[in-house]
């Protein structure tokens, strides 16, 4: 069956088609990097690197061989059908326990005596990369969900990396005003990545606060009241916190925080990417446009989608915030501004400010002709100074 999108035709894959064990399990691709990480911290020496170059660099190279994938599943597609996918995100809680803790025992214990502290520290720079990129990845998939259980997942993931507060950010603040001043997150027309990360880090904390604060405050309870999740995620980081003391000591610990920061920090740079220079057009009187497909920006590439759970279809997740992952739609140029390549890439390319801006800015000029020819003066966009959303 063809789905045609002006010029453009995109193939629709069948619902039967989706369902199939063959078509998930790329999404399984997460679980490579576990015996990569071991035969890491087990080999020692240059093997320490070999988690961010295969994040970085491998799936680079595969989407500059494997190509676009641009064919949408059939949006009919039942919950039952997509059990395979779910399963994904189900497990990988226990198994990034098991690997960020084992790891902590395994260098503060048996492989002790081998490893430098250096090559110590650069393993759990990759520890860091993968609780990032796939921990808070598939963290926010569960949080999206319904079922208490799937939640839960996602808020132990994010505890592993003291980021439980993105929950609260992300559901009640990010997709309520994503491209409008009341969202850190939407990076700014020209902020460097190295500007916008410790804005994030102070801003999104504050933000996720505020908003459990307020839900509370018009059920007349005060922020204090038990129902707060905040209390929740500090429980559940202190454990996380304790456990990484009682395995490996104080240095335990400190490669616990390392890696923490790395994840938060990589989890960052794909926040930046997604949004950048993108605005939903002011209304007056504090009312902004409906968000659309073209307030994110999009990316088609197929390996770095089947790593990030199609995260790369930013677009269609904005749009429609409750479709899983495998639904999520890919919309070509005409709806949505498309990024020259996957997150792998131009998340390097958001480490240097001056290369980022070459790429990206004229692409965001492009935009802004094609979707909001009237608008002549971006200034209070590009600094953020439009008037809140009410």
């Amino acid at each position: 069956m063809i789905q045609t999108k002006g010029e453009n035709r995109m193939s629709v894959i069948p619902a039967n088609q989706v369902a199939r064990f063959q078509n998930a399990i790329p999404f399984w691709m997460s679980i490579l990097l576990v015996p990569v990480a071991w035969f890491s911290a087990t080999t020692g020496g240059w093997a320490v690197i070999l988690l961010p170059l295969c994040t970085w660099y491998l799936f680079s190279l595969l989407d500059a061989l494997l190509g676009l994938q641009k064919d949408n599943a059939d949006l009919d597609t039942t919950e039952a059908q997509l059990n395979w996918y779910k399963l994904i995100t189900l497990i990988w809680a226990p198994i990034q326990m098991c690997v960020l803790f084992g790891m902590i025992w395994y260098v503060t214990g048996p492989g002790d005596a081998h490893l430098s502290a250096l090559e110590t520290i650069l393993l759990f720079f990759g520890v860091g990369v993968i609780t990032g990129t796939v921990g808070i990845n598939y963290s926010h998939e569960l949080m999206h969900q319904k079922n208490k259980t799937e939640r839960f997942l996602g808020d132990v993931l994010l505890s592993m990396v003291l980021y439980s507060h993105f929950r609260s950010e992300h559901l009640l603040v990010h997709h309520r005003y994503v491209g409008t001043p009341k969202d850190p997150v939407s990076a700014r027309y020209n902020e460097g990545f190295y500007r916008f990360f410790p804005r994030v880090l102070k801003e999104c904390f504050a933000s996720a606060f505020d908003a459990e604060k307020a839900m509370l405050a018009r059920k007349d309870k005060p922020w204090t009241d038990l129902s707060n999740p905040f209390f929740r995620y500090w429980a559940l980081q202190a454990a996380m916190l304790i456990l990484a003391v009682i395995i490996g000591g104080w240095t335990g610990l400190a490669l616990f925080l390392w890696q923490a920061f790395v994840a938060d920090w990589q989890h960052e740079l794909t926040n930046y990417i997604a949004h950048y220079g993108l605005t939903r057009k002011h209304l007056g009187d504090g009312k902004y446009e409906y968000v659309q497909p073209r307030h994110s920006w999009n990316a088609a590439q197929k390996a770095s989608n089947w790593l990030l759970i199609n995260l790369q279809r930013h677009s269609d997740h904005h749009y429609k915030p409750d479709r899983r992952f495998p639904l999520l739609q890919n919309y070509e140029e005409d709806e949505a501004p498309q990024l020259p390549y996957g997150y792998p890439i131009m998340t390097m390319a958001a480490m240097v400010p001056s290369l980022w801006r070459r790429v990206m800015n004229p692409r965001v000029r492009r935009w802004r002709e094609m979707y909001y020819p009237e608008v002549t003066d971006w200034l209070p966009y590009n600094k953020a100074t439009n008037p809140l959303p009410r």
